[in-house]
């Protein structure tokens, strides 16, 4: 996608989309709040670049290859996720209260098998033809300011239903929530994975 307006709104678009590192984003914020989850924006971003290029590079020929391949990739993610939804969920009540209740390296690994990587790596960033590395970087710099930029709101979005809430918001309901979201998201990974 070579027209900078549409490349702009298709990846707002499909980076505004709920998700599982959306929940984990928003779970934060309502928990801890704007300040302490900024860190989580690198573990995002990290995921997302770390993803793209392993995609473009290494799995879009074997994809190619190998029909199997995006079954075990969807299963891979759901796995993923449910180890996560279940880590989430069982967390102990006071850690909520004392500890950022999401780490970066939580983060980090839902957005390296975020589907949405393979969107932006096949369908929205433009393919670095023979000469043309700087146009290609042009829009992988301009991806990283809107992954930052959407996760961002996605933390502020927590925060604020924490200071609306105040005191009555238990960070434990926030995480456990976060949890019941990720848990859908699993489930309907993996049954796509079993029944496409």
């Amino acid at each position: 996608m070579t027209n900078p307006l549409l490349f702009a709104l298709a990846a707002i678009a499909l980076l505004s989309t709920p998700g599982p590192t959306n929940t984990l984003l928003f779970t934060s914020g309502a928990a801890v709040g704007v300040r302490r989850s900024l860190p989580l924006l690198l573990a995002e971003l990290s995921g997302y670049l770390i993803s793209i290029a392993v995609l473009s590079l290494v799995v879009g020929p074997l994809l190619a290859a190998q029909p199997w391949m995006p079954r075990l990739l969807r299963c891979a993610c759901a796995l993923l996720l449910a180890f996560f939804t279940v880590r989430l969920w069982r967390a102990p009540a006071e850690s909520a209260r004392s500890a950022a209740p999401i780490l970066m390296r939580h983060v980090f690994s839902i957005t390296l098998l975020n589907p949405k990587g393979l969107v932006f790596a096949f369908a929205i960033l433009p393919r670095a033809a023979p000469g043309e590395m700087r146009v290609a970087l042009s829009y992988l710099g301009a991806l990283c300011v809107l992954i930052t930029s959407v996760g961002g709101a996605w933390i502020s979005l927590g925060a604020v239903l924490r200071s609306r809430a105040g005191s009555s918001l238990e960070p434990l309901l926030v995480r456990r929530g976060g949890a019941v979201v990720l848990g859908i998201f699993a489930a309907l990974l993996g049954a796509s994975a079993i029944w496409k």
